[in-house]
């Protein structure tokens, strides 16, 4: 019976990391519609050469790797070889390099027929590290993306959104269409590290997840007067800086408060200089939650609090919408199976939820049965170069996600 190679998984990690980090830091670069994302989906293609595979991009573009079954209805495995400027070695491609080992074993125990469809899907997009705009790719697939909101979000060299994906070949009008590689799809897997301390400050090296955070993300602009830093007192002041002090303070207390997570990640004042009180400050805001009731009372708690630090320092505050999506627990069967197969690998594992967002749960909107699996992370951190997992657990998630992709194949086949 033919057997996945968990070491060959992280030689091409290791190899993919080599071809597209920065020589400096060795921090990942392959942001989402650049050169270097493109050149890894090009490296990928011609890893997967000798496989009985139809390969093609979709509207959207995704990348899908299908190997065709007696039956139409498909598995797929998903993930992104997209990562953050100066991301970690593991985001997004561990789950893309697994899943085609996972194909991989399935071709040549089937000689290439298996029973069911299988597919690999890269997604387009996963982070939103470029325009802001998270699960592109994924959202579109599963019908929940709106060309009119987002073809005008810029970069920060003024690209627009619209302008970089036509360069890659995809028209923003036409993502819709790729709702179509979703017809025949049974289940969704996503092999995923944690990004996070709990597994390690549990001692394991692998988790089911339950489900993914809901997320409100919006962006704030806090209005004042632009005055001279050395003529203005402090009392006669209209400092929209101060203003988003307040409101990022409160935001933490509110995360506290109802036992989620809320993030000032962005905060740049106008005119910017040393000598001049800001005219303007504009911020974002991110805030997380497992259920969808804490989630609307922290997002309310937390236009509140923008109006009463505008008001505390004589400014204005204006609110825009950049994304939102609600909580999505994920299939309880698929948790199951994907628990015994951690268990089974790892002797035991934990079940927990996911506070970063994953395509994952634009596939559990769409109404596909799914599930994710964790690896530990080491320190619990992502997105930054140190980003790192011991080989033996990669190896481990290999060994696991075979597993789940088995017995998911059973399922679909007994329903």
């Amino acid at each position: 019976m033919s057997t996945v190679d968990p070491k060959r998984t992280v030689a091409e990690l290791q190899e993919l990391r080599k071809l597209t980090s920065d020589p400096n830091t060795g921090g990942a670069m392959r942001v989402a519609w650049t050169d270097t994302w493109m050149q890894a989906r090009e490296w990928l293609k011609q890893k997967v050469a000798d496989l009985p595979l139809e390969i093609h991009m979709d509207e959207a573009g995704n990348m899908w790797y299908t190997l065709q079954g007696k039956s139409k209805q498909a598995l797929l495995i998903g993930g992104h070889l997209d990562s953050v400027p100066n991301g970690g070695w593991l985001d997004g491609c561990l789950n893309v390099l697994a899943g085609i080992e996972v194909l991989r074993r399935i071709a040549d125990e089937y000689h290439g027929k298996p029973p069911i469809t299988i597919r690999v899907v890269d997604w387009a997009d996963e982070e939103g590290a470029r325009f802001g705009r998270s699960l592109i790719g994924s959202s579109a697939c599963a019908g929940n993306f709106k060309p009119s909101e987002d073809r005008h979000r810029k970069d920060k060299d003024g690209i627009t959104l619209e302008d970089a994906l036509r360069r890659c070949g995809v028209d923003i009008d036409q993502m819709k269409q790729s709702r179509k590689e979703l017809k025949n799809a049974a289940a969704y897997l996503e092999l995923h590290i944690e990004q996070g301390p709990v597994l390690e400050s549990m001692g394991l090296p692998l988790g089911a997840v339950i489900g993914t955070f809901g997320v409100e993300r919006h962006a704030l602009k806090f209005t004042g007067q632009a005055a001279h830093a050395g003529s203005t007192p402090m009392d006669k002041r209209h400092d929209p800086l101060l203003a988003a002090a307040r409101f990022a303070l409160d935001v933490r207390d509110i995360a506290v408060q109802h036992g989620g997570v809320g993030t000032v990640g962005y905060c740049v004042t106008r005119p910017g200089i040393p000598t001049a009180v800001a005219a303007e400050c504009e911020v974002t805001l991110d805030q997380r939650h497992l259920k969808a009731s804490k989630l609307a009372a922290m997002y309310k708690a937390a236009v509140k609090s923008s109006q009463r630090a505008a008001k505390a320092e004589k400014c204005e505050v204006q609110w825009s919408h950049i994304w939102n999506i609600e909580p999505l627990p994920f299939h309880k069967k698929l948790v199951q199976f994907c628990y015994e197969s951690c268990v089974e690998v790892a002797g035991k594992a934990h079940k927990l939820p996911s506070g970063p967002l994953h395509d994952a749960a634009e596939m559990a909107r769409a109404g596909i049965p799914t599930v994710m699996m964790f690896v530990q992370s080491l320190r619990g951190i992502s997105h930054n170069p140190i980003e790192d997992t011991k080989i033996e657990h990669v190896e481990m998630s290999v060994l696991a996600l075979d597993r789940l992709a088995s017995k998911t194949m059973q399922w679909i086949l007994s329903q």
